[in-house]
């Protein structure tokens, strides 16, 4: 039987105070209700209605199941009322995945999209993988160049990023600046491990095409790591032009073998497909959409300028 059907029928019953009036109100016959009512208390295995020819009269367990059965009708309305409107207004909240570096340059666009949608709470994961929304419950998942694990997944790019090499000027005031990417052989490099990358870094489809295989003197796996390292002269970094752009402007690091750009990939945004997609999901993908390729454009614009570069 259909319980939320029942327990309706059965509250208002006890609201008209009678099988005639309830039914009318219900625009069904006596006889169906009388045979709801009695397929639910034969369900629950107890009298809920006292029944004379006059009237009807809740048992101390029907009064006990209206109660609840009120509480229940409130919070399904208040469910449906709320499901409906998923697609109009931003709010609940929003889990969304991404990998570290890209994590911290969004913070920014974060605080701006919930300044414009204070319901919405932003649960934001980072990690150095790409995962499955599907299996682990992310509603966006922010991608570099992986292709979909899943038909049931939707994927909308969002811009591309690629890597640039840096030293700082300490670095290079020591072991010189290198004029090709065979130079670098002569130098430190610093080892990336990122399971989204290889670790050689390769200059092919140039004139002076050549692979450098960074030495193991320092290996991390997260750039704002690979940073700092470069920043204290350990060696040759190679850096998401993103994360570099702040300490070139200030003088801390240089670009070196400019205009070579390295590990260049495309940013996806995936989300599973849904024939309702909530407000919440649809207004962060449209903001994305419109902001990250202009904030990738700002870090773009300075490491491309050549006041920066050695």
């Amino acid at each position: 039987m259909d319980m939320l059907h029942a327990m309706r029928t059965f509250a208002r019953v006890v609201e008209c105070g009678s099988f005639a009036a309830a039914a009318q109100a219900l625009d069904i016959s006596a006889a169906q209700v009388s045979r709801i009512v009695a397929e639910l208390e034969n369900q629950l295995q107890t009298r809920l209605l006292h029944r004379t020819t006059r009237r009807l009269r809740m048992s101390e367990a029907g009064e006990r199941f209206l109660e609840r059965t009120r509480q229940i009708m409130l919070l399904t309305e208040e469910a449906v009322d709320e499901a409906r409107g998923a697609h109009l207004t931003p709010r609940g909240h929003l889990r969304f995945h991404c990998t570290h570096g890209l994590g911290l340059l969004m913070m920014p666009l974060v605080a701006r999209y919930n300044a414009t949608c204070p319901e919405v709470v932003m649960e934001l994961t980072l990690s150095q993988r790409n995962p499955d929304p599907l299996a682990e419950g992310h509603d966006v998942v922010i991608t570099i160049g992986q292709g979909l694990p899943d038909s049931q997944l939707i994927a909308i790019p969002l811009g591309s990023i690629h890597s640039i090499l840096c030293a700082s000027p300490e670095y290079l005031a020591r072991h010189g600046v290198p004029e090709r990417p065979e130079d670098l052989h002569e130098h430190v490099c610093l080892r990336t491990v990122d399971p989204l990358f290889e670790e050689d870094w390769s200059f092919e489809g140039h004139s002076d095409s050549c692979v450098i295989v960074p030495q193991d003197t320092f290996l991390t796996n997260v750039a704002d790591a690979m940073l700092k390292a470069t920043e204290l002269g350990m060696g040759v970094g190679l850096l998401p032009y993103y994360s570099a752009s702040q300490a070139m402007e200030e003088g801390r690091l240089c670009r070196l073998l400019a205009p070579h750009r390295l590990r260049q990939r495309e940013i996806y945004a995936i989300y599973p497909s849904r024939h309702f997609l909530d407000a919440k999901v649809r207004t962060w993908l449209d903001f994305l959409k419109e902001q990250l390729p202009l904030l990738f454009a700002e870090h773009q614009r300075v490491a491309d300028e050549p006041r920066y570069w050695r």
